[in-house]
């Protein structure tokens, strides 16, 4: 017995000298350097700021944050989407705990004679690219998974996407990183997005191939294709999947140098002008024959009342199938910060304008619209449809789905719920099968809740919702009708 207590004490006297002797190490390093002036007038203990720094996040999110205060997603949010997730109930109890009386806060007016749930039914299919593409795309839910690609998501993460997505029946973009076989896996309806890089459908000079057009086109899930112009994490620029993210696979399918960073273009180089989007949507889709869209941020936007108008002239055949808008606040990607802060029009504000415009041209029933930016719960999703918008996406609502904690982790290979990290040990925990019901738990929730909605303001279904059902708070503190605040046009 001696002997162990020896052992242990002489154990416990090393340990203690270790960490005297690396405090000195550090006291001496702090002390002598020079590029920080903290940790050189308070060595070793000034490591402490950063430390806490770091740290300050995650004890907001747990401790100190109130359920609706956090951002880019508060707790309830979060809660709500974790709790549809595992199909357990979002009801709530004592009331709720939204501040109401914030300017732009949607507020639906409920009917007197709400739909009685015998005459409910579930949002009808619309069919996109029709009298345009050889093989449009009847698209079957107004609810679906907004572009994460392959290398920013690990494989666990679009193998469950994959797999939520066919259970539910909705369509998941595969993002700007091509197509890669665990986007099949699952045997979904993808929409195969073409960013700036033209990852996935490049030759060896970097412009795009139409052999590999058709070789994506081939597999019978890609039933859209996607131009991205721009998205809210960084309107402007290119996209940017660090070096330790780009392992031999992703450099396989993306087409390019493994290890290496990866910068695409801050735009399609050969799209610069409302001409020429129009020739590529055309090319895209004379080459797959199925629906081509494009998706941006809507800053300036004379240029789109040029692109209708161009459109009318060439005749309707020549418009895109379908335009996805993004909000100006930010994504899952990693961005300068600058862009994400005050770059692009808000959704709110981008969204009934780009209905307006589109419906002015005459061209609401040739080209649909797809609403992406921060929708992640039954009321943004109804509000966004009661703006005028055809199908909504999630991004980040489905990263919750799939576990995400808001760690913020996400333009590292360091995030902790093995979604967007390409390290095996942190990949473990995800299984794709479990996180797989988990998306499809969300997607199918989301379309009852927003249902009930629907129903609240006396329509039959989703799609019947216009915009007099909605208010919006204003600066005076009334709600106005959203129709008053934006007129419906067409």
């Amino acid at each position: 017995m001696s002997t162990v207590l020896n052992g242990l004490t002489n154990l416990f006297i090393f340990v203690i000298g270790l960490l005297v002797l690396a405090v000195i190490v550090l006291f001496v390093i702090d002390r002598t350097q020079t590029s920080d002036t903290v940790r050189r007038n308070y060595p070793v203990i000034g490591r402490m700021r950063y430390i806490l720094s770091d740290l300050g996040e995650f004890f907001r999110q747990y401790f100190f944050a109130m359920d609706r205060e956090e951002m880019p997603f508060n707790r309830a949010q979060r809660d709500w989407v974790y709790d549809a997730a595992k199909a357990e109930s979002t009801n709530v109890a004592f009331g709720s705990t939204r501040n109401l009386e914030p300017v732009g806060t949607p507020i639906f007016v409920n009917c007197p004679w709400p739909t009685l749930e015998r005459d409910a039914v579930k949002a009808p299919a619309l069919m996109i690219g029709e009298g345009a593409a050889r093989i449009p795309y009847d698209a079957p839910s107004v609810f679906n998974i907004s572009g994460m690609s392959y290398g920013a998501l690990s494989k666990p993460a679009i193998r469950a996407l994959s797999g939520g997505a066919a259970k539910a029946g909705c369509w998941l973009n595969t993002g700007e990183g091509g197509l890669a076989p665990a986007h099949l896996e699952g045997g979904c309806d993808l929409v195969f997005q073409i960013g700036t890089a033209k990852y996935g459908v490049r030759d060896s000079q970097g412009n795009l191939s139409d052999e590999k057009l058709r070789e994506v086109a081939a597999h019978e899930q890609v039933r859209m294709f996607e131009i991205k112009l721009s998205q809210g994490a960084k309107p402007g620029k290119g996209g940017i999947l660090p070096a330790t993210k780009v392992n031999a696979e992703i450099a396989e399918i993306r087409g390019i140098a493994e290890g290496e960073a990866s910068i695409s273009p801050n735009r399609h180089t050969d799209i610069g002008s409302t001409d020429e989007l129009l020739d590529m949507i055309a090319r895209i889709r004379s080459v797959t024959g199925k629906p081509v869209g494009f998706k941006t941020v809507i800053g300036a936007y004379g240029w789109l009342e040029e692109l209708f108008a161009e459109i009318n002239r060439r005749g309707s055949e020549s418009a895109p199938d379908f335009i996805t808008v993004d909000g100006g606040d930010g994504g899952t990607g990693a961005a300068p910060l600058p862009l994400i802060d005050n770059v692009g029009l808000t959704l709110r504000e981008a969204l009934p304008m780009l209905v307006d415009l589109r419906n002015e041209a005459g061209l609401k029933d040739r080209i649909r619209i797809v609403a992406s930016g921060k929708l992640v719960t039954p009321s943004e999703v109804a509000w966004a449809l009661c703006a005028g918008a055809d199908f909504v996406i999630s991004a980040r609502g489905f990263m919750f789905a799939l576990g995400c904690i808001q760690a913020m982790k996400c333009n590292k290979n360091t995030c902790p719920t093995g979604i967007t990290t390409h390290d095996p040990s942190l990949q473990r925990g995800l299984d794709p099968t479990n996180k797989a019901i988990r998306v499809a738990n969300f997607v199918e929730q989301m379309r009852k809740e927003v249902g009930v909605i629907a129903h609240s303001v006396g329509v039959t279904n989703p799609r019947g919702m216009k915009r007099y059902h909605v208010r919006l708070v204003c600066a005076d503190g009334r709600s106005r009708p959203l129709d008053e605040l934006y007129p419906a046009v067409g």
